[in-house]
């Protein structure tokens, strides 16, 4: 089961929403490049044809994941618990380094020069969610383990 903030199910959506409507646009190109011919040799004809399997195989990933997604109502979240859309002030131990970080469902497009995102299925974001503020959690990564302590949930 895959948990995501109302934003991120807005943009799934939209995107979704976008797909279905550019259906008739690349249908309308492979009749075109169709009625030039020999399409053994249609560049444009299959160029078309894979944009038009990439899209519905993304309109079909869409679909599914809409489904199968948990939607989390942030007002229903525990006071002091670190839980999917909240942004969250961290300290790396034995350091001065303070990040911000927003635990989500899936990463965004958008970069944020406020904070970084931790996906939900990522090392980093396995250890934030659910802990709780004033906690060190251990996060497991290529070069070895680094601790954080959860400063504050904002």
């Amino acid at each position: 089961m895959e948990f995501i903030t109302p934003e991120e199910k807005q943009s799934l959506e939209q995107r979704l929403t976008a797909l279905v409507a550019n259906r008739p646009v690349i249908s309308q190109r492979i009749a075109e490049a169709r009625a030039l011919g020999d399409l053994k040799e249609n560049g444009d004809y299959h160029a078309a044809r894979e944009e038009q399997g990439m899209q519905e195989a993304e309109i079909q990933r869409l679909q599914e994941r809409l489904t199968k997604a948990t939607v989390i109502d942030p007002s229903m979240q525990v006071e002091g618990v670190v839980f999917v859309g909240a942004t969250v002030r961290i300290i790396e131990v034995g350091t001065d380094d303070e990040e911000l970080v927003r635990l989500v469902g899936e990463a965004t497009t958008v970069a944020s020069a406020e904070f970084f995102e931790a996906t939900l299925g990522s090392p980093f974001g396995e250890a934030l969610h659910k802990a709780r503020v004033g906690e060190e959690i251990t996060v497991r990564g290529p070069r070895g383990d680094k601790r954080f302590r959860v400063l504050e949930i904002l």
